[in-house]
């Protein structure tokens, strides 16, 4: 039987959560056929089952106009659709008005899909973010990085990592060895195109602009492009998944500023936040904790409308560098000790003092993969 509804493929990924809806209407469907059977049987005439040919068609006409066109697809794609249309005709001629019956069975077979596909979505979400961190740690912000992060099989990618890792395999190591691989792949088809290479090249006008508190000891790279927010997202080592989970937990954060939590997660600078958010998680802090302060310390209300994103973006960034334990901060804190931290090659302290957006100087950069063992390099 082929799909009735074209360009929608019945992916694995979803297929679970479609199967189980239709578990969920085969279980109505079998409560609901018994008690047709009992009530029959009290007035002494319970009636067979209508005949397989005759069912089919009456009970495929009904499904495919009240049921959601997945669900419908898998109930008459299974081994049992037959018996299961049967029980429809059965139910129908013993009364039961199925063009209410039937949206009702569909509504309770939607609703256990979307509570399954919501579950494997967190559960996946949950699985690639510990690999993210750890590439975050062992692989240099650039090409390589960015090409796995973006990758349509990075969830396939994660998995794999965790498999190694479970068979006693340094995946950090064999990530190392990988990321010299992958540059020199990224060097080769960049001289087959002849096209310059990224490390020669001079560092973009957004990782210029963005060094300041909210990129100290951020891997930035030299071509950061805040201009394409899924490129820019993988360059900074933030998967899809995390990236998800931080929007959530700003408008959380927001309660009844909607609009606001839009500007700000809608901002250009979004996914330099975004790569705070997660290196805070990797150093074990609680972002949440700390975007709390967007509605304690509400300065960021006061002033032209035309500035209101710059002034939410300034506070993001003080609430993420305030201790959650200190009210009285007013900004964040950029200790001589967290400018070492940052990358090599960046400004010298005298130079690096500005605003998070607009302060002028060099970002810095990472340097090659260390040697496995050696820890987190940032």
């Amino acid at each position: 039987m082929t799909m009735p509804y074209p360009g929608e493929p019945f992916a694995e990924a979803v297929g679970e959560a479609v199967q189980a809806s239709t578990m969920a209407v085969r279980l109505v469907l079998a409560v609901a056929d018994a008690v047709r059977r009992a009530a029959q049987r009290r007035t002494g005439g319970e009636r067979q089952l209508p005949p397989v040919d005759q069912a089919l068609p009456e009970a495929a006409g009904d499904v495919k106009a009240r049921l959601v066109p997945d669900v419908a697809w898998a109930l008459m794609s299974g081994p049992d659709w037959p018996a299961m249309a049967q029980q429809l005709v059965a139910l129908r001629q013993a009364g039961v008005d199925l063009d209410h019956f039937l949206p009702q069975v569909g509504g309770i077979a939607v609703a256990v899909r979307d509570a399954v596909a919501a579950d494997s979505a967190r559960v996946a979400a949950g699985r690639t973010q510990e690999w993210a961190r750890v590439l975050r740690a062992t692989v240099p912000a650039g090409p390589v990085r960015e090409a796995i992060l973006s990758s349509p099989i990075w969830p396939e990618i994660a998995a794999t990592m965790k498999e190694l890792h479970d068979h006693g395999i340094d995946v950090r190591r064999v990530l190392a060895a990988a990321y010299a691989e992958g540059l020199g792949v990224d060097r080769a088809v960049g001289r087959t195109l002849n096209a310059p290479q990224r490390s020669a090249a001079a560092p973009s006008r957004d990782a210029v602009l963005s060094y300041g508190p909210l990129t100290v000891g951020l891997d930035l790279p030299k071509d950061l492009d805040l201009g394409n927010r899924r490129r820019a997202l993988a360059q900074l080592g933030v998967s899809q998944a995390e990236n998800g989970r931080f929007v959530r937990w700003v408008h959380e954060a927001m309660p009844g500023r909607e609009r606001e939590a839009g500007l700000l997660v809608g901002s250009r600078q979004w996914p330099l936040l975004a790569a705070r958010m997660a290196r805070m998680q990797d150093d074990g802090r609680s972002v949440p904790d700390h975007l709390v302060r967007l509605m304690r310390d509400r300065g960021w209300e006061a002033g032209p409308v035309s500035q209101l994103t710059a002034r939410l973006i300034h506070a993001t960034v003080a609430a993420l560098h305030r201790p959650t334990h200190d009210d009285l901060a007013s900004g964040p804190v950029v200790t001589s000790a967290a400018r070492a931290s940052s990358a090599a090659a960046g400004p010298p302290p005298s130079r690096t003092r500005g605003t998070a957006l607009t302060g002028p100087g060099t970002a810095p950069h990472r340097a090659p993969v260390p040697r496995p063992g050696t820890g987190r390099s940032r």
